[in-house]
């Protein structure tokens, strides 16, 4: 009898009591996983972060039939070998939670990959319904699997549908209550190791019986020891006594090829699987996705593809966000905050501009982001839902990795154009930690059009009719700062390491808007919660400072502040207006034109002559590139804080822009200066 078989006796179902059934969902990245989870949960879900990691955790709860559902969506993962946090969660979650069931999502139109997973979710002591989605695209392409042949062939249930247009679903959830309840004969037909190895894996068995800690399996334990897991080893190392470990030890040593062995048997199950329940297009039949990637993915015609999509996205953004936010920042957020102001006409001057300028100015800066967050949101789910988001990365990959990433980080630094908050956010799409990390460093890196209007505005009054040149001189710079830290920050901290990124192509289907919808719905919430609550708060202090003690911006707390600062502003040729300037640019980066009116007492007609009239060039050009450099808006600290789940990564990308963009200033200045002389 095999190893595998033995866990499966020796695991007898608790009978079912009056809770919810608890269904884990699993499957690999693109199989249509989490369109199933937003299909049977809607809004009655929660995401957040799994204890003590900052890999998406995702739970919902839902009725069928009478009976209650808790849902909880693993982490999408090609195996459950501790490589990576997903991986390790992901079977960490079935052996200590053991679900009543747990549902293997899998690609019908790439079977073979797919079954990898449910190779390795069998042997678990929980039982397994296989939900054989995408039946559409597989026949779209040509391919025709056979549900029941499949069936008998894995000895488990085996339920066809089409998640994104709810096909299949209820005949799923009723094969789930019967497995859940045992009113459905449970006999899974496991893999098997390659003959010379199982020898090798019954001694393994014996050597550790009696020291494996619950709830682990003793002979699942063998296997992972047998394939060299870390995890496992690391654990059975520590539960072993010294000269048992050095027995285990020996036999390991003596088979290095065991993981080979291991894994040849799995594709040699998968093999006969698939032979039995899969009928192939005839040699030379072309499909769907692959007429469509002779373009998408061409080294010329890719980029070109990529950049009119994009350019789509930026124009949507730009055409319908912009005058949304223009009419929220108008209409509502004004509005009340004249209205307020009216209302309190009689009650102290600084209540009045707390609420209107402090409150609702603060809350305002948020709800004004939504309709380019909404945008943004929307354009990357539906890229991603259709399949179109793996293509993008890959044409983008060789430049990316000049700079220590891959393709996956280019959408998001992308999107920094529009706004660096949607950058920072749409680092989800990164697997790799290290990747996603140094891409949320970089992205502030990134000139957004809040920090350009600066640019527009301030490079007329200060170099006429240079101000094209100087424009676009400061967004390469900006660019160029970015590669050039990207390089130094993967040295440095990640010691030039890249991440492998293993490019998996899926196939084109059609986009389901309920999950799109969601999607954005969730993204837009979240971030309204979380980084609307710091903006907030962020915004009351920073109007304090600007109008406490006396009432007026000459003589508040925060122009001090700025004289105080000054001799650091004087390296860089800036004076405290300019510091001052710079400061009240964390909330907004518009607000260093709206301070510096304050400041010269002077509208933007006005303001522009003034400037060109009190600072010289030299000083001028080192504001602007302090200004494309200098730390983001609170709200995309606010994002950082909420994506690195880190104080400390939050304070070392402020630490390091402000230091940059210091160091950066005072060059330009000092190097202008002499240039000039």
């Amino acid at each position: 009898m095999s190893a595998c078989h033995s866990i499966r006796e020796t695991v007898t179902l608790p009978p079912l009591q009056e809770r919810p059934i608890r269904v884990a969902l699993a499957g690999q990245p693109n199989v249509g996983k989490s369109t199933l989870f937003n299909l049977l949960t809607g809004l009655h879900q929660y995401v957040g972060n799994w204890p003590g990691k900052t890999v998406e955790r995702k739970e919902g709860h839902f009725t069928f039939n009478g009976a209650s559902y808790r849902l909880v969506d693993l982490p999408g993962t090609y195996s459950l070998t501790a490589n990576s946090p997903e991986e390790l969660i992901a079977r960490e979650f079935i052996l200590r939670e053991r679900p009543d069931v747990v549902v293997a999502v899998v690609d019908a139109a790439t079977l073979e990959r797919s079954l990898y997973l449910v190779a390795e979710l069998l042997p678990l002591p929980v039982p397994v319904v296989v939900a054989l989605n995408m039946m559409d695209v597989a026949r779209q392409e040509g391919i025709q699997v056979e549900p029941e042949v499949l069936q008998a062939a894995l000895g488990v249930p085996v339920v066809p549908m089409s998640a994104t247009r709810g096909a299949g679903v209820p005949e799923l959830l009723e094969t789930v209550e019967r497995v859940a309840r045992g009113a459905f004969p449970y006999a899974p037909r496991l893999p098997q190791i390659r003959p010379d190895h199982r020898e090798v894996l019954e001694t393994i068995g014996e050597r550790i019986a009696g020291y494996v800690p619950e709830p682990y399996p003793r002979d699942w334990v063998a296997l992972k020891l047998l394939e060299g897991d870390v995890e496992v080893t690391r654990m059975m190392r520590a539960a072993l006594p010294p000269e048992r470990w050095e027995e285990v030890h020996a036999v390991l040593r003596a088979h290095d090829d065991a993981l080979v062995a291991v894994a040849s048997g799995r594709y040699e199950w998968i093999g006969r699987m698939v032979r039995a329940a899969v009928t192939r297009p005839r040699v030379g039949q072309i499909g769907l996705t692959e007429r469509l990637d002779r373009w998408a993915t061409h080294p010329v015609w890719g980029l070109a593809i990529l950049a009119g999509i994009l350019g789509l996205v930026f124009w949507l953004t730009y055409t319908v966000g912009a005058p949304v936010q223009e009419l929220l920042e108008t209409y509502m957020v004004g509005a009340l905050a004249e209205a307020v102001r009216s209302w309190l006409s009689g009650a102290p001057a600084w209540l009045s501009g707390f609420l209107a300028d402090g409150v609702i100015g603060g809350v305002g800066a948020v709800l004004t982001f939504l309709p380019i967050l909404v945008i943004f949101f929307a354009a990357l789910a539906f890229l991603e839902d259709v399949g179109y988001m793996a293509r993008a990365a890959y044409v983008m990959d060789g430049l990316m990795h000049l700079i220590g990433l891959h393709g996956k980080s280019f959408l998001p630094l992308f999107l920094g154009f529009g706004c660096n908050v949607p950058a920072i956010l749409g680092t989800r799409v990164i697997d790799s930690r290290r990747a996603r990390l140094l891409t949320i460093l970089l992205a502030p890196l990134v000139p957004c059009t809040a920090r350009m209007a600066v640019i527009v505005f301030l490079a007329p009054a200060f170099f006429g009719p240079a101000a094209p040149l100087v424009a676009w001189g400061l967004v390469l710079l900006s660019l160029g700062v970015l590669a050039f830290t990207g390089i130094m920050l993967n040295r440095a901290l990640f010691r030039d390491r890249r991440s492998a990124f293993i490019m998996e192509l899926p196939l084109y289907h059609l986009p389901n808007w309920r999950t799109i919808g969601l999607s954005v719905w969730q993204r837009s919430l979240s971030f309204v919660r979380r980084a609307g609550t710091v903006i907030l708060v962020v915004s009351v202090v920073i109007w304090a400072l600007s109008t406490l003690p006396g009432g007026s911006a000459e003589e508040s707390y925060l122009t001090r502040l700025g004289e105080f600062l000054e001799p650091a502003g004087r390296l860089m040729g800036l004076d405290w207006r300019l510091t001052v300037a710079l400061l009240s640019s964390f909330v907004a980066k518009e607000n260093s034109i709206a301070t510096l009116g304050v400041l010269f007492r002077a509208g933007e007609e006005g303001l522009a002559d003034l400037l060109a009239a009190t600072y010289p060039p030299a000083t001028a050009l080192a504001f602007l590139v302090v200004q494309v450099l200098f730390i983001p808006c609170v709200a995309t600290v606010a994002a950082i804080r909420q994506e690195t789940v880190s104080w400390r990564w939050t304070a070392f990308s402020v630490g390091l822009l402000l230091v940059i963009s210091l160091l950066a200033g005072a060059a330009t200045f000092h190097a202008t200066s002499l240039l000039m002389q």
